[in-house]
């Protein structure tokens, strides 16, 4: 592994902290911007949502979690193959998995708090943009939940 790679491979790491921090933190703009492609498409169909661009599945994704108080995403193993697909030697794209868990909490009327948990993998085919690392595919393969 050489430093070029080593250095690809914390900038696609970033890209799905981004991801998480942004949900997390309810900044719906920044996913537009720090994360996916124009030409992006969301695929979360496991959950019963939809496979569409983020403009349609950005907004899905956050009336979703309007019904809980706080949530903080756990990402894991991080399994990134690069394809080189340019000329200059240098892969262009690569093909990520990322163990996710995600704890919810969601309070009742009366303050009582609920803690509820799915899990999963991140799938994410990301891109070389001149902006840096970018998703141009995400399918959310959630696995299990707890709670619900």
């Amino acid at each position: 592994m050489d430093l070029q790679e080593i250095g690809d491979r914390l900038e696609v790491i970033d890209v799905i902290t981004r991801y998480t921090r942004a949900i997390d933190t309810r900044r719906w703009d920044d996913l537009h911007v720090d994360v996916f492609t124009p030409d992006a498409v969301l695929d979360y169909s496991s959950v019963g949502g939809p496979v569409a661009p983020p403009s349609e599945a950005v907004p899905w994704v956050a009336q979703g979690l309007n019904g809980f108080d706080r949530y903080q995403h756990i990402i894991g193993q991080v399994s990134i193959g690069f394809a080189d697909l340019g000329s200059t030697g240098r892969p262009d794209e690569a093909h990520v998995t990322a163990y996710f868990t995600n704890p919810m909490v969601a309070v009742a009327p009366d303050g009582a708090e609920r803690l509820l948990e799915v899990g999963g993998y991140y799938h994410h085919t990301m891109v070389r943009t001149p902006d840096g690392w970018r998703s141009r595919h995400l399918v959310d393969e959630n696995l299990w939940m707890r709670g619900f």
